[in-house]
């Protein structure tokens, strides 16, 4: 497959990785981004990745009011120093991220905060499906990883379609902005209150 610069540099800016390292990738995965993307972070090459060590204490917590009052959310944005915590880009991030939140109502951060218990019951219905439409059981593990892949883009917060941009998630936008401000940024937490809900 013929990788074209453009498709280059659209990786970069996803993952902040070097532009060889990026080509490389891309070839790697027959210009596939999502095969790239592991194919990076698996290499240990994106910012995103090189930064997770970093303890990021400092950051914002932004609020976002909805629909003249009816729904309201919080979520706690951090990063490593005060100084990227005051940009305007970081502070849009977070004010971004609360409005999305309102919007699309996640349950949880990342797909590591589910509850055991809760992601044994979905799988557990997946399996039930697969049986009740009469799939071989070699296939099962696969047909429940894909739909587990759905779930947690219906549930995690970062594996969400961003709302402004359904081309990149949640979680692509706090990358991009790890490679902008070359620190480590971190979702801590979120509440979203919708009036009258119990």
């Amino acid at each position: 497959m013929n990788i074209t610069s453009p498709m280059v540099k659209e990786l970069r800016v996803k993952t902040g990785a070097g532009m060889m390292d990026c080509k490389e990738a891309l070839m790697a995965s027959d210009g596939d981004f999502e095969k790239a993307i592991d194919y990076l972070r698996k290499k240990g090459m994106s910012a995103a990745t090189k930064r997770s060590s970093k303890a990021a204490k400092d950051g914002t917590v932004a609020s976002y009011i909805h629909q003249g009052g009816k729904i309201g959310v919080m979520v706690e944005v951090n990063c490593e120093t005060d100084f990227v915590a005051r940009t305007s880009d970081f502070q849009a991030l977070a004010k971004d991220m609360a409005m999305h939140i309102a919007a699309l109502n996640p349950s949880y951060v990342k797909p590591e905060d589910i509850p055991p218990h809760v992601l044994e019951r979905e799988k557990e219905i997946y399996r039930s499906q697969a049986l009740a439409e009469g799939k071989p059981e070699k296939i099962w593990d696969k047909i429940i990883e894909g739909k587990l892949k759905k779930y947690y883009e219906d549930v995690c917060l970062l594996d969400q379609k961003f709302v402004k941009d359904p081309e990149i998630t949640i979680g692509t936008l706090v990358n991009n902005m790890i490679a902008k401000t070359g620190e480590n940024i971190v979702v801590r937490r979120f509440a979203r209150f919708q009036l009258g809900e119990d």
